[in-house]
């Protein structure tokens, strides 16, 4: 990659979390849990600089010291609560920067690891702007049904076995990859309209939302580690 191209790191923390109090510097494995996804962003070298749009005062003092790539956006209070778009903070922190390419990502995801980012953008980078933007995904190959009991991916007469099944893949807001015109043409959203749908580990993809994600992912991280 050029030596001259730029890519920021988007990293929105708020305050107020509603199922975890205080989640973004609670301690998960001896660290904050925004340590750990700063730390992978903070030793990439594809990584220039990292945004975090926060409206806590006490999450910008307790990261800027640590992490030299951290610039810290003030949340203005016309974005601030739980109910706002993230695609809404986004654009305010894209008219605020300048950069060729944005990778989006959260505190929430401590288990991705620096090279599955950094693969992540070369992958983008190199499939000569055959797609617009990216998005990570988890693959799934079970029996899923519809709410009203109808078959999503199979048919219940024939009972494939599970591996053979046609997959299907979640969207597990690990990370978004994007550029202030794909998100402009996307009418301000950071998936665009030719994306693609990059698969990471299933052990990388937790995405910490409730106490019990916060359990799992922990117990997860210290097996792995």
């Amino acid at each position: 990659m050029n030596k001259n191209f730029n890519v920021t790191a988007l990293l929105p923390m708020k305050g107020h979390s509603e199922r975890i109090p205080n989640k973004n510097l609670k301690i998960f494995a001896g660290k904050p849990l925004c340590f750990h996804i700063l730390e992978a962003l903070q030793n990439s070298a594809l990584i220039s600089s990292i945004i975090i749009n926060t409206d806590s005062k006490e999450i910008a003092g307790a990261v800027v010291p640590f992490f030299s790539k951290v610039k810290i956006h003030e949340r203005p209070a016309e974005i601030c609560g739980d109910f706002v778009p993230m695609n809404d903070v986004i654009a305010f922190d894209l008219s605020n920067s300048s950069s060729d390419l944005y990778i989006q990502t959260h505190s929430t995801n401590p288990l991705l690891k620096r090279q599955t980012i950094e693969k992540a953008i070369e992958e983008f980078l190199t499939s000569n702007h055959k797609y617009d933007s990216a998005f990570s995904v988890t693959r799934l190959q079970t029996r899923l049904y519809w709410q009203d009991g109808k078959p999503v991916n199979h048919n219940p007469d024939e009972l494939l076995r599970t591996q053979d099944l046609p997959p299907v893949f979640e969207e597990n807001s690990n990370f978004y990859i994007f550029t202030k015109e794909s998100f402009a043409n996307a009418g301000n959203r950071r998936i665009g309209v030719n994306p693609l749908m990059y698969e990471i580990p299933k052990t990388e993809s937790i995405d910490i939302d409730t106490p019990e994600d916060f359990l799992l992912a922990e117990l997860l991280f210290k097996k792995m580690n």
